[in-house]
């Protein structure tokens, strides 16, 4: 049984005790008779038992009995009540010499301190001492600082006398014969409790609990109450009888009873004990902690705390963890053994807390001792996987879910108080985390979560691995036994282990039942690996090309970042060389798509083109297109050599065949600047006189600076076809179109009629057989003079305007070289403010500044 107190017996009095007060180790007594009595305390050879030394023995302090003393240490000031009178006394002085009285106390019944100390501005310390006087019917109240007390500027009237008194912090607390009131400081306002019996036949007590709290006595109760805008009753202490006093010696309440004090606490509510053999004891004081006086009419008790030491051994072997707490933090020994104590007892309540399955309190009591996660972990054997010991059975049904779901919550505010230290600037590194390091104590909390998660509530699993902390190997294990493949995925991929996750995904494609089956989550996988890990895209991206060619290539295609950036003439190789069917879908991809200028790409793609086309032509390999799809290969290789600038028309060109394909011949040789060439094709073999205008009309168009003379070259092949020399080489042998045999003049003066402003005239003329009418060529020779006139006026008239302009230059420069400078001692440069010398050379602003040429090149 814990002992709180030990009570040690003082006093047999020779005189009747009516009234008591202690201060510092001493004791004052108050008799019937008028004596006042001082006693110093000691304690007998240095243990608990202690004994009293008379120090003064006033018999003639008062004609009548002393009602009531208190004492004012610091003003060394005795306050005390006798024939209903107050007044204060000198207490150092020889026999209490008097030193006020306060006349308009007279019928007083009692009195109540409040004794704070306060600090001015100058530094000093004083004792400010708050006084009421209850004088029948009405409340006095008194300010005093120094030893000297002012009365208030009013009184507070009651509706009866009051019996007992006491100060909080904006209310006094007052007990009357029938009930208890609060009386609001600052206004006077009064608000009533309760009543203070049933029968109304005991007297109220009060104890004050704290700064805004009192103990009120009702019938065989103590109720706590609380300062507030609405009044609150906090607790409810029991009695085995209605108490005479009651006194609050922090964690211990103590009521005196007949002939006994019975010890309580209020937090946990609970009995300490009883200190019996008080004979007829109706008093009690608290001189200070641990320390209380107990009297009756004729004897006096001491009741001292027990060692705080031997109290606090004896309530940790009773499990009275908040006791155990209070008594240390009252206690005198250092800052840093009340520390470590503290600690040690608050880890033995959580630890007794998760053993009576209180696990969320546990867990909060771990949280604010900053517990190492690894020591809390280590109470869950569970999460080791270890055979059974007999907690480990203990916890196998609803217990265990309840301590796993405390211990998520206790390991999810680790993990962001860690967040926090890291990101915060300036932030403790200390705070919970042991030893081990940050990353260290993030892989032991997220591997324990996810332990947890899988058996609580799997849906948290995936956002947990994705903050990539957990152990490995072990999660690798605990994710395996329960069957995550999804959830596995994304554990090797926040690791890293990209080789792992492809190879499960490719495995587990195949199976019917599982969440992972088909192409999806690979190609997606594969999608977001990067340029970084490309050999290994080609690895596991070869089974989708061949199983679903089209979405395997979306691999290399699709519109993600990572897809974009990957390298593409490796793309491009690979697919050339595994899977050859998919290289032009992935080239006018690159090429329309993204927009990639790159020739590789460009040149790729004709070849592609033009290897399609050539088969086809040759009905070599396996090949199954269609006609139609031959002419639509077909049409967008001349678009795209048409109208691509980014292919390398002389390396293409050797690729072609010299018996087929010759427009796409023509357009190339077009695209080197060989138009004798590229005409001679489209008129002597093709036979098409209309394509190799328009392609004359396309060359003027794209040259944006001299128009060459194609078309001169065209009319030459028009009427001389047999002794063009254009078709030379490979295409020698080529057969020629028959209407190509016969010269056409027609065409020729036709295409000079209307394409006269493009068509150098001494050129066209030189080429005209002498045979050609002249009035064939009047519309040509009259639009050719039109335009070497209209020239000639555009040159007159730039000649003119340039002529002007020379003129206005001129007149300025005049001007400007006709205004004078003088420059004398007193010019100085507006830069470097250092006067110009002889020799000086000068430059002049506009605005009239004159700097030093160097000044204003540095000005520059």
């Amino acid at each position: 049984m814990h002992e709180a107190y030990e009570v040690s017996h003082l006093l047999n009095a020779t005189v009747q005790i009516e009234s008591i007060a202690a201060y510092d180790g001493n004791l004052l007594l108050g008799t019937r008779q008028g004596h006042l009595l001082m006693y110093s305390l000691s304690a007998i050879n240095g243990n608990q038992k202690y004994e009293l030394q008379l120090l003064r023995y006033c018999k003639n302090f008062s004609k009548k009995p002393i009602q009531q003393i208190e004492v004012v240490p610091e003003d060394n000031l005795l306050l005390c009540l006798s024939d209903n009178l107050l007044s204060t006394y000198d207490i150092n002085g020889v026999n209490f010499p008097l030193i006020k009285s306060f006349p308009q106390t007279k019928g007083a019944s009692l009195f109540a301190l409040d004794n704070k100390s306060a600090t001015s501005m100058t530094g000093e310390s004083n004792s400010v001492v708050h006084l009421c006087v209850a004088v029948r019917r009405k409340l006095q109240v008194y300010y005093g600082k120094n030893g000297e007390f002012k009365q208030h500027i009013f009184d507070y009237t009651v509706p009866d006398v009051p019996k007992v008194l006491a100060w909080g912090q904006e209310y006094l607390c007052v007990g009357f014969k029938a009930e208890y009131t609060l009386f609001d400081l600052s206004s006077g306002k009064p608000k009533e409790l309760f009543p203070t019996s049933s029968s109304r036949s005991l007297e109220p007590t009060i104890a004050r609990y704290s700064e805004t709290s009192f103990l009120l006595g009702r019938d065989n109760t103590s109720v706590l109450v609380e300062e507030a805008k609405d009044i609150e009753i906090k607790k409810t202490i029991k009695w085995t009888e209605a108490p005479v006093a009651i006194v609050w010696d922090k964690p211990f309440i103590l009521g005196l009873l007949s002939d006994q004090v019975i010890v309580q606490t209020v937090e946990p509510p609970m009995f300490i004990q009883t200190l019996p053999e008080l004979n007829k004891a109706r008093l009690m004081y608290r001189c200070k902690r641990g320390l209380i006086f107990v009297a009756s009419v004729g004897q006096v008790w001491c009741l001292s705390s027990i060692d705080v030491t031997k109290q606090r051994q004896q309530l940790l072997k009773d499990k009275q963890f908040q006791i155990a707490i209070d008594l240390t933090l009252l206690s005198d020994c250092t800052p840093e053994e009340k520390k470590q104590t503290l600690h040690s007892i608050r880890m033995l309540s959580a630890l007794d807390l998760f053993d009576d399955k209180k696990y969320s309190q546990s867990m909060q009591v771990f949280k604010q001792l900053n517990t190492d996660p690894a020591d809390v972990i280590k109470l869950f054997p569970e999460l080791d996987n270890k055979p059974g010991n007999e907690q480990h059975e203990k916890m196998k049904t609803k217990d265990l879910e309840n301590a796993l779901n405390a211990l998520i919550d206790y390991l999810v505010d680790v993990r962001a108080n860690i967040g926090k230290a890291i990101t915060e600037e300036g932030g403790s590194k200390d705070d919970g985390i042991s030893h081990r390091n940050v990353t260290q104590q993030l892989e032991l909390i997220d591997t324990t979560l996810l332990k947890c998660y899988l058996q609580t509530n799997d849906a948290f699993v995936a956002p947990l691995l994705r903050l990539n902390n957990c152990r490995l190997e072990e999660a690798e294990k605990t994710l395996s036994q329960h069957g995550k493949h999804s959830e596995l995925i994304i554990l090797y991929q926040t690791k890293g282990q990209h080789t792992k996750a492809l190879q499960l995904l490719k495995e587990q494609a195949k199976q019917p039942d599982s969440s992972l089956k088909g192409y999806h989550r690979t190609k997606n996988y594969l999608q977001h690996l990067g340029a970084d890990h490309i050999n290994l895209i080609f690895k596991f991206s070869d089974w989708i090309l061949e199983e679903h060619p089209e979405e395997g290539l979306k691999i290399f295609t699709e519109d993600i970042v990572e897809v974009e950036n990957l390298p593409r003439p490796k793309v491009l190789d690979f697919l050339l060389r595994e899977h050859k069917s998919l290289v032009t879908a992935y080239l006018e991809h690159v090429i329309y798509t993204w927009n990639d200028t790159n020739p590789i790409f460009h040149d790729a793609l004709v070849s592609m083109y033009r290897e399609k086309i050539t088969e086809h032509a040759n009905k070599s390999g396996t090949t199954t297109t269609t006609d139609e799809e031959i002419q639509h290969i077909k049409s967008k290789l001349l678009t795209f050599l048409e109208k691509s600038t980014h292919y390398t028309p002389e390396r293409v060109i050797l690729h072609f065949p010299t018996d087929s394909m010759f427009e796409e011949r023509a357009v190339i040789l077009g695209k080197l600047g060989r138009h004798e060439q590229a005409l001679a094709i489209y008129v002597l073999i093709l036979g098409d006189v209309d394509r190799a205008i328009r392609y004359c009309e396309q060359v003027c168009e794209s040259s944006s600076n001299k128009t060459p003379d194609v078309y001169v070259i065209l009319m030459r092949i028009l009427m001389n076809p047999e002794q063009s020399g254009a078709l030379s080489g490979p295409l020698a042998n080529v057969a020629r179109h028959p209407n190509s045999s016969v010269p056409d003049i027609e065409t020729a003066l036709t295409m000079l009629e209307k394409h006269a402003d493009k068509i150098s005239p001494l050129k066209a003329l030189s080429v005209l057989p002498d045979s050609v009418p002249l009035s064939r060529l009047k519309h040509f020779l009259e639009n050719a003079l039109e335009r070497q006139l209209t020239k000639k006026r555009k040159v007159q008239v730039l000649k003119g305007l340039l002529y002007a302009e020379h003129l206005q230059v001129k007149e300025v420069k005049e001007y400007h070289e006709s205004k004078s400078i003088v420059i004398h001692d007193y010019n100085v440069c507006s830069v470097c403010k250092k006067r110009f010398g002889n020799q000086s050379a000068f430059v002049r602003h506009p605005n009239g500044d004159i700097v030093h040429f160097s000044c204003s090149l540095d000005k520059q």
